[in-house]
Parts: C-alpha cells; structure tokens; sequence
C-alpha cells in the first residue's frame, strides 16, 4: 500500500469527525486496528479502516455494546464480508425506523385518549411500553440476520451443484397456479425472492416466522404491494389458521428447532387438504463434517453447535417423526459440495455458528486466520448433506 493511501490519527480522525482520543479507545479495544503501525510507533489507517469505523459508529448509535461490536467486525476487510455488512446494516436501520415510526404514532395515540377522555387508556401504554422496550428484539435479528447471510454466502460461492439449494426447493414443490400455500419459518424469504419470476399469478401464499423481525425482512423483500403474499408472525406448534386449509405446507429447515416436533407435525396435518403435500427440508449428519473437524484441530474445545440438529429432526431420523402422520412419504437428496479455496468466506461461516467458537477464536483471532488460509490453500472439500421429505396426507 502506498503511504499516499494512508491516513494519520489526526488527518483519519478529522475525516472521520471524531477525535484522535476516541480513534485510539476503539484501537486500545481492539476494534479497530490500524493498517500500518511505523517502527516509532505512529499509526496510519485507510480508506478501509474509514468504512469499518462508519460500521463501528452506527452499531454504537443503535444501541450495540463495544463487546457485541467487536465480535461483530472482527474482520470486514473482505469485500465481500463489507457488502453483507453493509446490506445488513441497511436492514437495521429500516428496522429502527419501522420501530420509531410504531412508537411515534403510539405515542400520539395515547395523548389523543388522555387529551379526550382524560384517562390513561392502559391498553395503549402497555403497546407504548412493549414498543420501547423492543430494542434488544432488533439487535438480536441483526446478529440472527447477519449470521444466516454469511452461512448463505459460503454455498453461493462454493457449491458445485449448479442449481442452488433455493432453486432445486422451487422447482420440487411443483407449485401450481389456483393453490393454497403455507410457509413455516420463512427466514428472510428467500425461497421465494429467488424465485419470484415462476410464482404463478393466481396463488395465495402465506409466509410465517416465529420471528417479528424475520417477518419485517420478508415483506421488505418482497412488498406488500404483491397481493399473492400475506405474512404472519407464530409459532408453528400453534398455527392460527382452520382445517384443511392448505393445498401445500413448507417447513425449510425448521423442524429441528421445534420443542415438540410431534405437535408441529399434528398442527401441519390439521391444515392440509386431504391428499395436499408437506414438504420439509433437514441435513445429514454428514453436512459440513469437514468444518468441524477443521475447527478441532485449530482448538479441540471448540463445538460450532450446542446440538447436532440433524439428531433431533435429520435425514436419518426424520421419516420416524412423519409416518406417524402421514400416509406417503419419500426423501430426496440434493446433490452438491464444496471445494473452497479462500479463508474470508468459511471464517465468516465459521463465526456465525451458533457455538463457542467465538470464544477460543477472537482472542487468537490472527492466528486462527493463518491456519484456515494454509488449509485452503489447496480447494477444501466440504460434503453437503441435505434433502428433502415429500409427505401426502
């Protein structure tokens, strides 16, 4: 790099309008490290450095403590780990927003009702509390959102399966113009946004999520000017719709989460039309084997999953759960791997995951960085293995 591209703590500083003292606090926290540190010590930073500390700034003014903010951007110097920072921070903001567009209008709500009826109407101050009180719900979608975006992007790079895992799910819910659709756990809508272009006009198609935020995101993508969609937020062990409702229920990877899978599987039963399709995805317990190996030998503490899902709800087990409630049932695979030849992407999965790693990790965080770039060095084959369960009632 040439010194023309670096930044004094002063010139970076007053770039950035801050001051030299808070530029050397996020350097003494270890967040935000500069690019080149002379043999006398002087610090310079770069045009990089300037978009992280834009990074640094917004989480801080969201509400983000500087722990959750260092784990965050532990390392964005990859473009592309930039860009889904920054798609995620967008996401953020629109929800904060949303958020104070929801207080301010209870807000004026209650003071019309205090103003009329000179009482306080009790019902509005408990929304108006809930709504303040939101704050944590939306940082834990950022981080929940965030993590899905980087396990998403190791397969968009790296899968050997030219039709991607969202694609080949479409095309086998052979999804026809006239029915009625469910979907249990939509996540960010995906399924549909990378499809939009075969969804048929004339369709009803119901998108639900446990997760408010989830929801938020899912309508933002799609719009609600798109009157073929409607969205809800439950929990799919208590489905708020009538018998026999549905024509088709999808359930993408959702399964293994639920506390009762027998009672989720009853409530999809009592929607379905009888000879109507539920169609649920799961891995293997092969899926990304090779990810946790590579991790145990960096560190053998280190377990990316609190539980093995596929355990729970998986490809070996899952037909023992579903026969009990449906009367034909056939699994499909989908064929694919990985060969991976870059560190960014795999570390970026490898963070997301919802273990300890972070703790055995971030501490030796350069370190860790150079054993996965000499692991790749050469392609690092990952086995993926995931399918899909066809169920008729």
């Amino acid at each position: 790099m040439q010194k023309d591209d670096l930044y004094s703590s002063g010139e970076f500083a007053k770039m950035a309008h801050v001051s030299v003292r808070t530029i050397r606090y996020y350097d003494k926290q270890n967040i935000l490290k500069p690019t080149y540190i002379t043999d006398y010590g002087a610090r310079f930073y770069s045009h990089e450095d300037l978009v992280r500390l834009q990074q640094i700034l917004l989480l801080k003014y969201l509400g983000f403590s500087l722990d959750d903010i260092r784990e965050i951007t532990i390392d964005d110097s990859n473009s592309q780990m930039l860009l889904n920072s920054l798609n995620m921070q967008l996401k953020l903001v629109q929800d904060r927003i949303e958020q104070m567009q929801m207080v301010e209008k209870a807000i004026k709500d209650t003071t019309a009702a205090l103003t009329k009826e000179h009482h306080v109407d009790w019902s509005q101050m408990l929304e108006l509390i809930h709504l303040t009180n939101a704050e944590n719900s939306i940082k834990t979608q950022y981080q929940n959102a965030s993590n899905i975006s980087a396990r998403i992007n190791l397969h968009n790079l790296y899968s050997h399966n030219e039709q991607h895992w969202f694609n080949w799910l479409y095309d086998n819910y052979d999804i026809q113009p006239g029915i009625k659709v469910l979907e249990i756990g939509c996540g960010s809508g995906a399924l549909w946004t990378q499809n939009m272009d075969k969804v048929p006009a004339d369709i009803n198609i119901y998108l639900s999520d446990i997760s408010q935020g989830m929801i938020r995101d899912t309508r933002r993508a799609i719009g609600l000017a798109d009157t073929r969609f409607s969205f809800g937020t439950f929990d799919c062990e208590n489905i708020p719709y009538k018998d026999e409702e549905f024509d088709l229920v999808i359930a993408n990877h959702v399964l293994f989460y639920c506390e009762n899978i027998d009672t989720a599987l009853s409530e999809v039963n009592r929607v379905l039309k009888k000879g109507g399709r539920f169609i649920c995805s799961t891995y293997g317990n092969k899926h990304m084997c090779e990810i946790d190996k590579l991790v145990k030998s960096f560190d053998n503490r280190i377990n990316l999953s609190s539980n093995k899902l596929y355990e729970k709800f998986g490809l070996d087990n899952g037909e023992d759960f579903l026969k009990l409630h449906f009367n034909s049932i056939q699994m499909k695979p989908y064929e694919d791997y990985l060969e991976v030849d870059q560190a960014e992407p795999l570390m970026e999965y490898i963070l997301s995951c919802h273990g300890n790693q972070n703790e055995y990790i971030l501490s030796k965080y350069q370190e860790f960085k150079d054993f996965v770039e000499q692991r790749t060095k050469t392609p690092f084959h990952i086995t993926k293995e995931a399918g899909i369960f066809v169920c008729v009632k």
